[in-house]
């Protein structure tokens, strides 16, 4: 039996001291008799429980086994005392997390938890019972942030949704630069700033059963997010008398957030939300102007710990000021910004994924998404009496009306421009079963989440989304258009796509712009290019000479001679605006090219790696601004290589028969504790463009499995 005494292993002071900085004591743990793990070959705990407290203290043990020294991490971080525990480099994240207020909200969510607080507290105290039971799976650094508590996993999961995703830390960094440069700078921060990065992406696609060859709806889920940290998925399925879901989460979370049970499936992408505003205010004293008056500002001391090299702690008093609009951010020149986040008064996020998995039916779903106790992220979804379904999905503020750059810096001396609500579900871009038959999201925006489209734009306030479709939302649309009948195998090998649309949008105009103004060594470059099979294989020759020549010229909306259209949203953007300037930066290309890698068909799987642990192999897929579906985002590896850091990382497709069939992978494996062998196992399935088959009930299970454990 795994150990429950929270403070096994640690001195009776530290306990004390613990427990006085904690908030409320959780209730009493259920019973646990009858509840086990089945764990399979590639590190996914099956739980099987007698009651949802059972079921969530076994999925806190699971978690930890897997990944409990990342968890502390991430719990340490979301306390604010990172700084604390690991020294002066993490200040800034300290100073972050308090000005935003996430320790104290937390404990004030953990309070308002009702009948789901035991179960958030069986979460957390199973975490420490495994720390006690396995103490070296804990190095010393981290066994500082021992206990966890149920406020520490809702700080967590603060700190990931709305202090990381809803609210973009560089565009406040942006904005922050140009305070006391007069209220021109506020255009400053461009629009494209509320558009999801680069790093934290996904794809989804739902396809309805008239264009499914087996007659039944699928759906594919694809988030693209950071190897590391506060991103790293885990899979698992959970079962109970109440409950019986398969799926992923990000570490730390005690609920599934994308996954299917007998009925349904779902997933999310990150959607073109704009859920926080930036407002300017002009300092009064020690207070700030706001409607023709001085207004003092809620001030709260704060004392942070900072850890030397040495183990000695010195600490600084943190003060943090809020306005009517919010924490402020930033300070200079009598002016500061104040941060404004939707959400951050809905502590129901746990129940709201309860009943989403709990859900049989399209009409319970949507019950359970109208709460909207998830700030942001599209909603993509299909079920088994073939309905399938895209929510633009999250809090929106519903914003006064006036002459406001919403994407920019907001004045902030008036109500005129103060928000106090959000739009309600039923107010929110969403499409139902579609005449096309398909539905997909690549982080575009939600007008083009079908072609021929289903919502008009207009019938939206302007500030609800904006307009445009990437490259790879336009590749995704396309893979979906262009099959009448798609089998599951077919959705598994769209879903692994390599193909650039950007060099199949470019290379007749390249070849032109070559021809009249190319060199020799751009007309070398561009035989490769025309011979090249337009791939980001591993075996693909001429993707790295392409991706170097994007890199030079830019493919920005100034590249092109036709922007893109609302009315041509698959085939525009289009054409080369600088003829010359392409052929010499294919020139440029080629030159860097030979010079790196001796030749100018260097294979993609060559240059790009998959690198973890002892692992090296060669990679496929690449970023999406190519119009590569396969997303992978690549840091430097040395010697002209590249690894892979991001990108795809779960996955899964699912067809919603009977019964459901799945497959799924989590790139990095399923689980990140130093020494496990999961750690990287799925690479090699990664790299063949394979996934794994998903075993849910005992039958399928019991030949995978690997080891029990009993509570």
């Amino acid at each position: 039996m795994p150990a429950r005494t929270r403070c096994l292993g640690f001195p009776l002071a530290l306990c004390l001291l613990l427990a006085a900085c904690a908030p409320p004591e959780e209730p009493s743990p259920a019973e646990t008799a009858g509840t086990e793990i089945l764990w399979d070959e590639w590190g996914v705990p099956h739980v099987f429980a007698t009651d949802p407290e059972s079921l969530f203290y076994a999925q806190g043990w699971a978690q930890a086994t897997n990944h409990l020294e990342l968890m502390l991490r991430l719990y340490g971080a979301a306390r604010g005392r990172a700084a604390e525990y690991w020294g002066e480099e993490h200040l800034e994240s300290d100073r972050w997390v308090h000005t935003v207020g996430i320790p104290a909200r937390a404990v004030e969510w953990y309070r308002r938890q009702g009948s789901f607080q035991p179960w958030i507290a069986a979460f957390a105290r199973a975490v420490n019972d495994y720390a006690s039971s396995h103490p070296e799976a804990v190095p010393p650094e981290v066994r500082r942030v021992l206990p966890v508590t149920g406020a520490d996993v809702l700080a967590h999961l603060q700190r990931v949704v709305h202090f990381t995703f809803v609210v973009d830390r560089g565009e406040v960094a942006r904005a922050a630069r140009v305070l006391g440069r007069g209220r021109a700078a506020a255009a400053l921060a461009p629009p494209a700033a509320r558009e999801p990065a680069a790093a934290k992406g996904s794809n989804a696609w739902a396809v309805a059963p008239s264009r499914s060859a087996s007659g039944h709806a699928m759906l594919v889920a694809n988030p693209h997010l950071p190897w590391s940290e506060r991103f790293t998925w885990t899979e698992m399925q959970l079962t109970s008398p109440e409950v019986d879901v398969y799926g992923a989460t990000l570490v730390g979370t005690p609920f599934i957030s994308i996954g299917f049970n007998d009925h349904l499936a779902w997933t999310h992408t990150v959607n073109t939300h704009d859920g926080a505003d930036l407002y300017r205010l002009t300092l009064d004293g020690d207070g700030y102007r706001f409607d023709g008056e001085r207004r003092p500002f809620e001030v709260d001391d704060v004392e942070l710990a900072i850890r030397g090299e040495d183990g000695s702690v010195r600490r600084e008093t943190l003060r943090v000021r809020r306005s009517v609009h919010g924490p402020v951010v930033a300070e200079r020149d009598g002016e500061a910004l104040a941060l404004r986040v939707v959400g951050l008064d809905q502590p129901a996020l746990f129940q709201q994924y309860w009943d989403m998995a709990r859900a049989g039916d399209l009409t319970a779903f949507e019950a359970a998404l109208r709460t909207l106790q998830m700030p942001m992220f599209t909603v993509m979804y299909a079920d088994r009496d073939g309905h399938v379904m895209h929510l633009f999905g999250g809090r929106t503020p519903r914003r006064p009306a006036g002459d406001w750059q919403w994407s920019g810096v907001v004045p902030g001396d008036t109500s005129a421009t103060l928000w106090t609500e959000t739009h309600p579900y039923d107010e929110l871009p969403k499409v139902v079963d579609p005449p096309s038959g398909w539905l997909q999201n690549a982080n575009d925006p939600p007008w083009t989440t079908t072609v021929p489209p289903a919502l008009d734009p207009a019938a939206f306030p302007p500030y609800m989304a904006p307009r445009g479709m990437s490259f790879r939302a336009q590749q995704s649309a396309r893979l979906l258009r262009d099959d009448e009948k798609i089998t599951f195998e077919e959705l598994v090998a769209y879903k692994h796509d390599t193909r650039m649309l950007l060099a199949e949008r470019l290379l007749d105009d390249l070849a032109a712009a070559v021809a009249a103004h190319g060199d020799e060594r751009a007309r070398r470059a561009l035989a490769v290019l025309e011979a090249w099979d337009g791939k980001a294989d591993a075996a693909s020759r001429g993707g790295v000479l392409f991706a170097r020549f994007v890199r030079l010229l830019g493919a920005g909306p100034a590249t092109f001679a036709k922007p893109w259209r609302d009315e041509e949203p698959l085939s525009t953007p289009d054409g080369l605006a600088d003829p010359p300037a392409a052929a010499a930066a294919l020139s440029r290309a080629a030159a860097e090219v030979e010079e790196a890698y001796g030749s100018l068909e260097v294979p993609w799987g060559e240059v790009y790696r998959l690198m973890l642990g002892d692992r090296d192999l060669p990679a496929n897929g690449g970023p999406g601004s190519l119009g590569i579906f396969r997303v992978v985002g690549y840091a430097p590896a040395g010697e002209g290589r590249f690894r892979a850091a991001g990108g795809d990382s779960f996955v899964a497709v699912v067809e919603l028969g009977d019964p459901v069939r799945a497959q799924t992978l989590i790139s990095y494996g399923n689980a990140s504790q130093r020494g496990s062998p999961h750690a990287g196992d799925q690479l090699p399935l990664f790299a063949r463009k394979e996934l794994r088959p998903v075993w849910r009930s005992r039958a399928e299970i019991e030949p995978h499995v690997v080891r029990r454990e009993s509570f």
